[in-house]
């Protein structure tokens, strides 16, 4: 009787061990289960992804210069869009030999000091040939004139830093207190209807660039 009573003790006893054991186990493959599920669906499904449509390179190319005349620009140095970004844009157009006549004429207005000390502004810097349009009698002329080639270099600075999605149809107040005019779309814009933007979105410390072909009038 003794014996038989022992036997049973000891069963009772090995199934109440075994039991949660069991429980625990069944419980650690559903946590498990549910573990790995969560992990298929993060990995099928990465946040953010696809609720757009666009390609984040799309983004970053809106920030990088475009236009034909920027393949003439430097690699590397003080003249290459790297180097000019460190510098305020005065200087910066100084080391680009396609706006010397430009820089020549700032200098000569006694601009640099005001265009490196302002503070997000955007310049349209027209290029040596867009100079050249203009018949040597009258540039020479207004080139001696410090108050016209004031209002003149004045009127192609815009108080704030434009994206080229704002010169897709824009009107913008400038330094000389005229307004410009700005359409376009992708990589080709034009100003006040005659001008073309052949290198933009050029990035100096203080400013964005433009450099157009043809040099911008005030009325």
């Amino acid at each position: 009787m003794n014996t038989l009573r022992f036997r049973r003790i000891a069963l009772a006893v090995s199934a109440a061990a075994v039991l949660p054991l069991a429980l625990t186990a069944c419980g650690g493959d559903s946590k498990d289960k549910d573990s790995d599920a969560s992990s298929t669906t993060a990995v099928s499904s990465p946040a953010g992804s696809g609720s757009t449509g666009q390609d984040p390179g799309d983004a970053m190319a809106m920030d990088k210069p475009f236009g034909a005349a920027c393949s003439a620009v430097p690699k590397d140095g003080a003249g290459s869009f790297d180097g000019m970004a460190q510098d305020p844009v005065a200087t910066a157009a100084s080391n680009n030999p396609a706006l010397s006549t430009l820089v020549a004429a700032v200098k000569k207005a006694g601009l640099v000091d005001t265009l490196n000390s302002a503070q997000n502004i955007t310049v349209f810097a027209p290029t040596n040939d867009a100079f050249a349009k203009i018949p040597k009698a009258d540039l020479d002329k207004v080139l001696n004139d410090k108050a016209t080639l004031t209002k003149i270099l004045t009127y192609h600075v815009v108080g704030q830093r434009l994206t080229p999605a704002q010169l897709e149809n824009g009107s913008f107040a400038t330094l000389e207190k005229g307004k410009l005019t700005t359409a376009g779309s992708g990589e080709d814009y034009t100003v006040n209807d005659s001008s073309h933007v052949v290198c933009g979105n050029v990035t100096t410390s203080n400013a964005t660039v433009y450099i157009v072909d043809t040099v911008l009038m005030p009325k």
